[in-house]
């Protein structure tokens, strides 16, 4: 696909074929292509200069707006992407608790920094050894390792084996990272209780909680996920809708540990020519508004466009008598082909996720004006800009194509 413009929830290719864009630029474009307001904000800020090596006003604006929203949030701190966020987070946790081992998922995708790069990807399950003690897996060529020796891995949403984990590891651990949806396998809700277990856990052995709300923050509510399930947790990073569109990333928490980035001895070293870029700043701020404008409204159209998608495509599926689930709610959910009545973690996706299907089924949607990703790893996306109508011309194609799946 080569793309080459969108407006509001349409995009169209280089031979001006026109798509419902389900994607949306994997998440960030929470109030679609070209917002009006958007598109105001970034021509009048670009003329007047569109970085300076200095503070700026409207890094101010965008972070005050930003601890308006997010609960946790005593102070932030705005780098370029999602990966960056992480990498500081995981930097500031070491250096808070003097610690240097921590604790990821299976399945849970954190950006691109060398440790973080384990078990992200889909493997024959025959591959992945015992729950207890998963075999560490690289994503990528190139990292030394030794790379890996401060990393304990350990399934997700399976709680008794993450307590024996955190039993033999816990007093060892700086920090334990986790999204509170798992949004690297498509869309995997948590089980009911699981987070709040997960920062008990983490309090007990004086392990720092880093939620990471990349994909997650200011989708599912103002102050993202953890406003959503009453989470605090002690850090949190943040990318994708906060930016509209834009480069962004964040690391929030108190200021007990962000202050630790102060010049001065001992300090945790944070530098990017971008970071806080002005022009940038200029769109978190306005996007923030759009999102809390007439008590929120947005989330609430959000999650009743959402929630409208996924019940017509159940009944189709249903109807056509086709072996599929689709999980999440509101603004974000996938489709998996599958005979499981849910796929609850990792190692369900290696095994019980039919991903070629759903490959022919989403190739077949293209073909019929529907724009969407044919990896099964990443998720349907809904902004401020898709419609009822938007949603019925989903619908329409996902029944002919599972016609033909049928």
């Amino acid at each position: 696909m080569v793309l080459e413009r969108g407006r509001g929830s349409h995009v169209w290719d280089a031979d001006e074929n026109e798509y419902i864009d389900f994607m949306m630029s994997f998440g960030a474009l929470i109030q679609g292509h070209a917002h009006p307001k958007l598109v105001e904000v970034v021509s009048q800020a670009i003329a007047e200069g569109s970085h300076f090596a200095a503070a700026t006003s409207a890094e101010v604006e965008a972070a005050e707006h930003f601890r308006h929203m997010v609960p946790s949030a005593e102070v932030v701190r705005f780098a370029n992407t999602g990966s960056e966020a992480t990498m500081l987070a995981l930097r500031l946790a070491r250096a808070h608790t003097g610690r240097t081992k921590f604790l990821k998922f299976e399945g849970h995708y954190h950006g691109w920094y060398d440790p973080y790069l384990l078990n992200g990807h889909s493997h024959p399950p025959e591959q992945l050894g015992p729950p207890e003690n998963p075999r560490k897996i690289p994503d990528s060529e190139g990292i030394p390792p030794a790379t890996f020796r401060d990393v304990v891995l350990a399934p997700w949403n399976d709680m008794a084996t993450l307590e024996r984990i955190m039993r033999e590891h816990g007093r060892e651990l700086a920090a334990l990272i986790t999204e509170p949806i798992m949004a690297n396998m498509g869309c995997i809700p948590p089980r009911e209780g699981y987070l709040q277990r997960v920062r008990e856990l983490t309090r007990e052995h004086g392990v720092l909680l880093i939620l990471d709300e990349v994909v997650t923050g200011f989708r599912y509510a103002p102050g993202g996920c953890q406003q959503y399930y009453g989470i605090l947790p002690d850090i949190s990073t943040f990318g994708k809708a906060l930016g509209a569109g834009f480069p962004i990333g964040a690391v929030a928490g108190p200021r007990s540990i962000l202050d630790r980035m102060r010049w001065g001895d001992n300090m945790v070293l944070h530098y990017g020519t971008f970071n806080g870029h002005r022009l940038t700043m200029k769109v978190v701020a306005a996007n923030l508004d759009l999102l809390s404008q007439d008590g929120n409204a947005a989330y609430r159209k959000l999650h009743a466009i959402g929630d409208s998608a996924i019940a017509g495509l159940r009944d189709i599926f249903r109807r056509r008598k086709i072996k599929a689930v689709v999980q999440g709610f509101g603004p974000m959910f996938q489709i998996y082909f599958t005979e499981r009545d849910a796929i609850h973690d990792y190692r369900d996706y290696c095994k019980y996720a039919d991903t070629a299907r759903y490959s022919r089924f989403v190739h077949s949607l293209l073909e019929r004006g529907i724009y969407m990703t044919p990896s099964n790893g990443l998720h349907w996306i809904i902004s401020t800009a898709h419609t009822e109508a938007d949603v019925a011309a989903l619908l329409q194609a996902a029944d002919q194509s599972c016609a033909e799946l049928a």
